[in-house]
């Protein structure tokens, strides 16, 4: 599964981060005004028979708490103009590389796919995408051409599960406590029309809570095309029950954090501030 990184992909510097405009955040307490917007959790991409961040299984909890600023929709059809009509965000986790037992082997993303997601978020739409770590039957190759559109890769290079203290200048979540564990870095394109722009960076002054691999890079990173929004994220668990809960994952557990406010957070920007 190792993608080789095009040559214009770099990970950006620290000085890069501290350059990124201020993007206006939305607190939780802020609410929501009126109508919902539609995010839609898309199974289309994860493998039949994968257990891995289910609605009813470890995502119950994170779709729970996003219907009292959403309407929040479920399903494994395909992502076209009809399906996606009055979607406003995209959630996408751990997209499948291979089939689970006898079941059939899971999508990729296809051509038309892409371009059918690029039409949408260039549109206004919103998209987060999460990876994984290794041997999570991650899917890199054919998802990087679709993150390629917006200047982004994932690569195969990881750093172990941690608590970061965001820097207090970090836009729209700064200075809130991120717990993730493990996951793959990110490269971006700086010279890409997205804007692709780091929003959390590995800190090296903050040690892995479990594990030796720590280096830096980028762990969640957005960009902006035309006129929607991406984030792609390093990890898919950090947002599931247990990590939530604090009760934590693989053995790693992590209680103080604000995993929730940083991922609503993220929701409401990437939909465009629609759930205020």
């Amino acid at each position: 599964m190792t993608m080789p990184a095009a040559h214009r992909f770099t990970i950006p510097t620290l000085a890069v981060l501290l350059s990124f405009a201020i993007i206006p955040g939305i607190s939780s307490a802020e609410g929501v005004a009126g109508g919902k917007p539609v995010v839609l959790y898309s199974r289309y991409f994860n493998a039949e028979g994968e257990t891995r961040y289910l609605p009813d299984g470890t995502f119950k909890d994170v779709l729970a708490r996003l219907h009292a600023y959403f309407e929040v929709r479920v399903h494994a059809r395909a992502l076209t103009k009809e399906t996606l009509a009055d979607v406003k965000l995209v959630l996408i986790a751990n997209p499948s590389d291979k089939a689970v037992g006898k079941n059939p082997p899971p999508p990729h993303f296809s051509p038309t796919d892409i371009r059918t997601m690029t039409r949408f978020v260039e549109a206004g739409g919103g998209l987060i995408i999460m990876g994984n770590q290794e041997n999570h039957n991650l899917e890199v190759e054919d998802t990087n051409k679709l993150l390629a559109g917006f200047g982004l890769q994932f690569t195969n290079l990881y750093t172990d599960a941690k608590q970061l203290t965001l820097p207090r200048e970090t836009p729209v979540i700064a200075g809130l406590r991120w717990a993730y564990y493990t996951g793959n870095l990110l490269r971006l394109d700086s010279t890409h029309a997205a804007r692709p722009r780091p929003l959390i960076q590995n800190d090296l002054a903050q040690k892995p809570a479990k594990g030796t691999r720590d280096q830096p890079g980028v762990l969640l990173a957005t960009a902006e095309p035309g006129k929607g929004r991406v984030v792609a994220v390093t990890d898919s668990g950090w947002i599931t029950d247990d990590a939530l809960s604090g009760k934590g994952i693989g053995g790693v557990a992590i209680t103080e954090h604000d995993n929730w406010e940083i991922f609503l957070r993220l929701a409401n920007w990437a939909a465009d501030g629609g759930a205020r």
